[in-house]
């Protein structure tokens, strides 16, 4: 009867305001909060088969409001561990966008080992998405390029070392010439700013 004065819940509910105050693109995983909230639902859930076992016994409809406090509790630590771990995973997709197949080290330090799995297996599913979205033109379509609309379908670059011929979408053949400069449309020309051929001119 002695957790039945206790708030329940105070630790998982700390695990999310903890999660959104952080400042980090995803903080560290805490191993010792989940833990202590699976703790708690055990001991929640066992407290409750035995004083059910109890009520069962004796139809002692007192026990009522208790049982079902306790259940309460244990459904609400449910949902707050199922958030807490569900919010991790979108920003865990979202590093796949921002950052690539590769995760930075001083980030990858922060996951846990399941969750680095999760993001290997969304990289997977993602790369190979992005291949099969464009086998009708015999290519893949990188989703990851312009996440936010460009403000100009032409870009001005400077060709950072002799390429030589590149032809346009239209057949206009381009001499990209080390140092020379060309307004050029930016979807065609992305993979070679990528590879650090062209340079873009802000």
């Amino acid at each position: 009867m002695s957790r039945a004065n206790k708030l329940f819940g105070d630790k998982a509910f700390e695990l999310l305001k903890d999660l959104e105050r952080s400042s980090q693109t995803i903080p560290a995983f805490d191993d010792d909060g989940v833990r202590q909230v699976l703790e708690e639902i055990k001991a929640i859930f066992e407290e409750n088969v035995a004083q059910a076992s109890s009520y069962n016994s004796s139809g002692d409809r007192s026990l009522w409001p208790l049982l079902n406090y306790r259940h309460a509790a244990l459904q609400r630590n449910k949902r707050c561990l199922l958030a807490y771990l569900y919010e991790r995973s979108k920003r865990i997709k979202t590093l796949r966008w921002e950052f690539g197949p590769i995760i930075p080290g001083d980030i990858k330090q922060a996951l846990c080992e399941p969750e680095v799995q999760f993001f290997n297996n969304y990289s997977k599913s993602l790369a190979a998405y992005m291949c099969n979205a464009g086998c009708s033109q015999g290519q893949g379509i990188d989703l990851t390029n312009n996440l936010h609309p460009p403000k100009s379908l032409y870009i001005e670059v400077r060709c950072m070392e002799d390429y030589g011929k590149f032809e346009l979408d239209d057949g206009e053949l381009i001499h990209l010439k080390k140092n020379s400069q060309h307004y050029l449309p930016r979807a065609q020309v992305e993979s070679l700013v990528r590879q650090g051929i062209l340079q873009h001119i802000a």
